[in-house]
């Protein structure tokens, strides 16, 4: 039986990437809950301080609901890395042979990043670990 987990990358400012990774995996900003116009406005109903508010867009999620929901977790520099018992990964895309020049286009259209045509991926750097939210 499959396990449905997210994954969790730490950052410091979510929403570029949340919006890079989206467009280079085919993925959707990920919608505030039914009843709310954004996130902002879901947290602070269930209570979030104010200051922990808009960070943006910072979730994002698969549309046909196949591959793993990635929240991108604001990480103050004062909590960088050596952390202990945290698990670093790294993700990375690759695009068919015939869908490069495609993909491409598409990451610098959110990420104006120059992106040679034999490169699978030049995502901009995040940590990443295991976590829940």
């Amino acid at each position: 039986m499959a396990v449905s987990f997210q994954l969790v990358i730490d950052c410091a400012d979510p929403e570029p990437l949340a919006r890079f990774w989206a467009a280079a995996l085919g993925y959707e900003l990920e919608p505030p809950p039914d009843g709310f116009a954004s996130w902002d406005a879901y947290w602070r109903d269930v209570g979030v301080p104010e200051d922990e508010l808009g960070t943006g867009a910072d979730c994002i999620v698969d549309p046909g609901g196949r591959g793993p929901r990635i929240w991108f977790q604001v990480v103050p520099e004062r909590k960088k890395r050596p952390r202990t018992g945290c698990t670093s990964i790294s993700v990375s895309a690759a695009a068919a042979r015939s869908d490069r020049d495609a993909q491409a286009a598409r990451r610098r259209a959110v990420w104006p990043i120059s992106v040679p045509r034999s490169s699978v991926s030049r995502a901009p750097k995040a940590s990443t670990t295991t976590q829940s939210r």
